[in-house]
């Protein structure tokens, strides 16, 4: 019988369960099972007919549309086709002080009237001054009117177009972003510059300074920046596709090909990939190091005109010393952690290679293997989708609200819902000159309005639990299917048929209520982790140190618990793939297993994942350096990359983390493989002695490098 020292000890100190026993019938997984947890199986069938349903509820209320179109005070959309708003594509705010209240924030509106126009105004003029002018040239009339409501009629007075709310008092140079009428600062005032206060009356009689105007610009800037940002993105993406999806194929390519010469040159790909990854990092210093030296350091600028301040500050950031210096020097620490983790790990490594060409060799028998990331891919995407869509419908569900606005002065009825089409018959525009009945928000008050909160945390709840499922449903196939290949004497002779395909019915013909209970703890632990970080950004200005320092205790608390519950549910998985049991005593087998032989843990798992996580590293660090040379015009000579994007970063990054996320993919399948057969070489240990009546499963290379580490003793 082969047994470590620390086995012996640990059996004895404490209680680990009890080794497997020799059984001449076992000859791989359990072909006769069971259900296992059919009531987590029911349950989790009912969440998916609930989020299905609540899908279907989303659909049928929401409206996509309010977020991509600007809205006038009537509630309609701008530039909607078939309605008088066709041809007026662009929002005009009547009072763009108005969008200098605090309240303006709470609503996301600003309480000023808001119509829909074909163009934005082009010059400063009040209404006095056009009514001044119009004596003279009746076109000054024409082109005021288009920036008010359709019946409006000329008034005489102030206090007239007061009463009315017909008109704008005053209309400034403004250009359209983002469908809306932003003012012009340069073109109102040419050179202006922060310690400027050149004044001016806004129409009303009032006098208003550029400080004050720039305020309200940057107040309706506040509401549509983040549209801003995506917008360019996905003017980039739209730009940028066709070679994101030629570097995602790359990326999928290369991570084939290191997985089919581990088969055969696992040794030499493990260096490759070392000197790889330290070779890429250093190219990454070597580049900080050259904008680190050619840029000037200039004065920072401290002000940003409204609507690009992210764009700026985004510009501003790449465009300082420190910014590349502080990359240049995380570049190289990471390059020293890792020659110091190869230096400790050194004597390691071999286990790890022989690991990973036991693996290639399981794969290579097993070539459908490589085709599952595939399968799951599809599966998340439609998770991902439709999450993605139900938020989206969930968030514009509602009919328009209207509030009453008043543009001047105080009123007891301000802010309270009204009904447009019986206002102007009320009391309150007689108690309340200038009062108006606009559209404040999409909301309501029947009894799906009040539990949209409700439905959002139940959609995320849902994706999390779908997500980790699918991963469930993935390591659980994959482990049945190398546990086949393991328990076969006479490879691949003795290996079943479809080895994947049945070990994908086995697990969800029997197993779905089990690897739903896996993943809907894993679920939960991720759902108060994204509690936890929206508490922490909704109270971030109400925080004290002490706050701080417990919130960086629960996160630190729930990223070792996710871990953790991770590493226990993907061997439980290996466990049911083998025996076929519910998950609490799988995983009890399992960590029983693992702890009675915690050594061999040691010695080949962390180093295993680091091979791997090196291997990922290079495929997405290659992918990225093209990615790269191509966004930033480095290789024009040897092909024409896209040149007119907003931000090179936002194709880059995206290459880069989806490379690594297809490498992920492709690796995470070696990982299960590695880790199954490790499993199984444990419980070969157990079961058997090694005689020709008892013989060992695993293959000769595995077992005499074990052996050379003096992990393992005969007894």
């Amino acid at each position: 019988m082969l047994m470590s020292d620390s086995e012996i000890t640990e059996s004895e100190d404490q209680d680990v369960g009890d080794p497997r026993r020799y059984d001449p019938d076992f000859q791989g997984p359990t072909a006769k099972r069971t259900c296992t947890d059919v009531l987590c199986c029911l349950i989790f069938l009912l969440f998916i007919l609930g989020y299905v349903l609540l899908g279907l509820l989303a659909w049928a209320h929401g409206d996509p549309r309010k977020m991509a179109y600007p809205t006038d005070s009537q509630g309609h959309f701008c530039g909607q086709k078939g309605t008088p708003n066709e041809n007026k594509t662009v929002l005009f705010y009547f009072n763009i002080f108005r969008c200098t209240s605090p309240s303006m924030m709470l609503r996301l509106q600003c309480s000023t009237t808001q119509i829909c126009v074909s163009r934005c105004p082009e010059r400063f003029l009040t209404y006095l001054d056009m009514q001044f002018l119009n004596k003279e040239d009746k076109n000054y009339w024409e082109y005021y009117r288009q920036f008010c409501k359709a019946k409006a009629k000329p008034v005489e007075t102030l206090r007239d177009l007061l009463m009315s709310g017909d008109c704008p008092l005053a209309v400034y140079p403004s250009r359209p972003f983002l469908q809306r009428c932003i003012p012009d600062l340069s073109a109102l005032n040419g050179t202006w510059t922060p310690g400027s206060r050149m004044k001016f009356e806004d129409g009303s009689g009032q006098t208003r300074t550029m400080l004050e105007f720039r305020e309200a610009a940057n107040g309706i800037s506040d509401l549509i920046n983040a549209r801003t940002i995506g917008l360019k993105l996905l003017e980039d993406y739209a730009t940028s596709w066709k070679w994101i999806l030629i570097g995602l194929t790359v990326a999928m390519a290369l991570s084939w090909t290191f997985l089919i010469l581990l088969r055969f040159t696992a040794g030499f790909l493990f260096w490759f990939f070392i000197f790889g990854v330290l070779g890429i990092i250093g190219y990454g210093i070597w580049y900080c190091f050259l904008e680190y030296s050619s840029i000037q350091q200039r004065p920072q600028s401290t002000f940003w005109m409204y609507g690009f301040g992210i764009q700026r500050r985004v510009n501003m950031f790449f465009h300082l010393k420190e910014t590349w210096f502080s990359m240049m020097i995380i570049l190289s620490a990471i390059e020293i952690i890792i020659i110091i983790v190869l230096i400790f790990l050194r004597t390691r490594i071999q286990v790890a290679i022989i690991l990973l060409q036991e693996g290639s060799k399981a794969i290579s028998y097993l070539p459908s293997a490589l085709i599952y990331p595939v399968l799951t891919f599809i599966l998340l995407s439609i998770c991902i989708s439709y999450w993605a869509v139900t938020a989206v419908f969930l968030a514009t569900s509602g009919v328009p609200i209207f509030k009453v606005m008043v543009p001047a002065g105080q009123c007891i009825y301000e802010d309270e819902t009204c009904d447009p089409e019986i206002f102007p018959y009320t009391n309150i525009p007689k108690d309340c000159p200038g009062a108006s009945c606009n559209f404040a928000f999409y909301g309501g008050r029947s009894m799906y309005h009040n539990y949209i909160l409700t439905f959002q945390v139940y959609n995320l709840f849902a994706f999390l639990w779908l997500i980790n499922f699918v991963i469930a449903l993935g390591q659980c196939a994959l482990a049945g299917a190398f546990a086949s290949y393991y328990w076969a004497m006479k490879k691949p002779d003795d290996i079943p048929p479809y080895p994947l395909f049945t070990a994908f019915g086995r697990a969800v013909r029997y197993h779905t209520g089990s690897l739903a209970f896996g993943s809907l703890i894993l679920a939960s632990v991720q759902m108060f982790k994204v509690i936890v970080e929206y508490l922490d950004r909704r109270l971030k200005k109400a925080q004290n140190s002490a706050a701080q320092f417990l919130h960086c205790c629960l996160q630190c608390c729930f990223w070792c618990l996710e871990k953790m519950v991770k590493f226990l549910n993907r061997n439980a998985y290996i466990m049911i793939a083998l025996y076929g049991k519910n998950f609490c005593e799988s995983t009890r087998d399992a960590f029983y297993l693992l702890m009675r032989n915690i050594l061999k843990v040691t010695v080949t798992d962390e180093v295993t994942y680091f091979v791997l996580l090196l291997g990922k590293v290079l495929v997405s660090g290659i992918v990225g350096v093209l990615a790269f040379l191509l966004f930033t015009e480095r290789l024009q000579i040897i092909v024409e990359g896209p040149t007119t994007l907003n931000y090179y970063w936002v194709p880059f990054l995206t290459l880069v983390f989806g490379s690594y996320m297809i490498a992920h993919g492709f690796f995470s399948v070696y990982s299960m493989c590695v880790e199954t057969i490790f499993i199984c070489f444990l419980e070969d240990l157990e079961r058997n002695e090694g005689s020709p009546s008892r013989p060992y499963f695993v293959t000769p290379a595995l077992m005499n490098i074990l052996l050379e580490q003096g992990k393992i003793k005969k007894q």
